[in-house]
Order: C-alpha cells, then sequence, then structure tokens
C-alpha cells in the first residue's frame, strides 16, 4: 500500500466517524440559481436550532458561498489544530463551515477543477469537528454538478434532499431535474419549497404574484414526493440576509417566518425527531 491510498484510507475512516455523530444529514438543492436556496437553507438551520437541535450547516458552493455572509459571520475563520478544523459557531446551537471562512480573498473567484473541488468537500466531511449534531444542513451550489454529487456520493447514508424552487416554469423545470437527480442517485426526497411565492403589497394589501404561484405544488404533486411549503417574497427578507440576521430569528410573527416553522415541523416528521 502506497503512502497516497493510505492516506485516503485513513480520510475515509475519520468522515465515515464524523459523520456517525450526525443523526440527519439533509442536502438542500436547485435546479437553477436565483431562486432564494442558500437563505432557505439559512433559515432552515436556524430555525432547527431554534428548536433546541444542534445543528451544523455545510456550504459546499465552492463558488458562490455566501452562508457566512447571511449567518453575519464573514470576519471569522476556521482553524485547524491537531484533531481537525473547529467549525466557527453562530450561536449556541448552530455550527458552520464554508471556504468563505478559510481566509480566501472574497473579490477573487475560486478557479478550480471538480477533483479539486471533491477533495475540500471530502476534507470538510472528514476532518470537521462538528461534534453529536441532531442535522447536517447542506448548501450545495445549483444544478446537478460535481459539488452536490460529490456530496451525495461520500456522506454515508444521507437522510434526504430539501428542493427549493420559485413558482415560474423556468425553474420548476430545472427543480424536476433535481428531484429526478436525488431518485437516481437513491437519496430520499424530503420534500419541495416554493420560495418568492406571492407578495403582499405593503400599500394596499393586495396579493402579488411576482413569479407565478403554484408551480412548486404541481411538480410536487407530478412527481409524487411531498410539498414543504410555499415561502412569499418579503423585502425584509433580502435586507436581513445583506445583514448577516436570519430572518425566522428576528421577524416570528411574520409570514415567511412562519411558513419556515411550519416546513421545519414537516422535516421533523420526515425525519421522524419529534
Amino acid at each position: 500500500m502506497d503512502v497516497k491510498e493510505k492516506e485516503y484510507l485513513e480520510q475515509e475512516k475519520r468522515l465515515k466517524e464524523k459523520m456517525a455523530k450526525v443523526k440527519y444529514a439533509l442536502i438542500v438543492m436547485s435546479g437553477k440559481g436565483g431562486v432564494g436556496k442558500t437563505s432557505v437553507a439559512v433559515n432552515l438551520a436556524y430555525a432547527l436550532s431554534l428548536a433546541a437541535k444542534n445543528v451544523g450547516i455545510l456550504d459546499v458552493d465552492i463558488h458562490g458561498p455566501n452562508i457566512a455572509k447571511m449567518l453575519g459571520i464573514e470576519r471569522h475563520s476556521l482553524y485547524g489544530f491537531e484533531f481537525g478544523i473547529q467549525p466557527v459557531e453562530v450561536s449556541k446551537n448552530l455550527k458552520a463551515v464554508s471556504v468563505a471562512l478559510t481566509g480566501y480573498d472574497s473579490d477573487q473567484p475560486v478557479i478550480w477543477r471538480g477533483p479539486m473541488k471533491a477533495a475540500i468537500i471530502r476534507q470538510f466531511l472528514a476532518d470537521v469537528n462538528w461534534g453529536d449534531l441532531d442535522y447536517l444542513i447542506i448548501d450545495s451550489p445549483p444544478g446537478t454538478g460535481d459539488e452536490p454529487l460529490s456530496a451525495c456520493q461520500l456522506i454515508p447514508n444521507v437522510s434526504g434532499a430539501i428542493i427549493v424552487t420559485t413558482p415560474q416554469d423556468v425553474a420548476v423545470l430545472d427543480a424536476r431535474k433535481t428531484i429526478q437527480f436525488a431518485k437516481e442517485l437513491k437519496i430520499p426526497v424530503v420534500g419541495v419549497i416554493e420560495n418568492m411565492s406571492g407578495f403582499t403589497c405593503p400599500h394596499c394589501g393586495s396579493q402579488i404574484d411576482i413569479f407565478k404561484r403554484g408551480g412548486g405544488e404541481k411538480a410536487a404533486e407530478e412527481l409524487k414526493v411531498p410539498f414543504l411549503g410555499s415561502v412569499p417574497f418579503e423585502p425584509e427578507f433580502v435586507e436581513f440576509g445583506d445583514k448577516g440576521t436570519p430572518f425566522v430569528s428576528f421577524k416570528e410573527k411574520s409570514k415567511s417566518a412562519e411558513a419556515f416553522m411550519s416546513i421545519v415541523n414537516k422535516i421533523k416528521e420526515f425525519t421522524g425527531d419529534n
């Protein structure tokens, strides 16, 4: 056995040991960019942590790592020591890991080929000391390429995939492909979330369907997967994301926050974690 093979096997052992401490690993996916997948992943992770669950959020969107910004921890850094990599603690029950926390220049593009991206994902999974987690939320890049494929194949027994879409046909078309991607990899589909679903005018109170409505629910019904719920579009949702403040933690009575809490309850039903 040569040195590289030995190192690979040792890393594989560490990966399995680390993932054995995670009760439920959920990968958040979207067929295309711009549907608010990362915002959904951040707020789901935070909502689960508010429910007294120990949660980790892993950002494997190598080219567009936005988790750190949306959690307000972009000035923090991961640090390594003899026994592995220590994740950044966001709050009492939430920890995060992202390429954005490795000290790289956020203005510079990450120009890596597939094998290098797979290697960093493998290192995060094998060497990050999450400790005992109830949930590991994995924010993958849009599409069905290297990063989501690597995450799905490297993690033993992925608990499920959460598919995020907006209501319009072009987004739903790609979401359908992502559902089929999960099925082909034999990953249970937790369900579909329809993001940016409707907007309530703050002046007249009228409902405006900016991106149409119901496309995600229809796709879920046709492909026989659960529909987790609709999250309405709210301007404050964007503002809070830019400020690094998870929306669900400060706008508990808003329609968006209520939608997220309802979705979290359905996810807990799916995992049997009630």
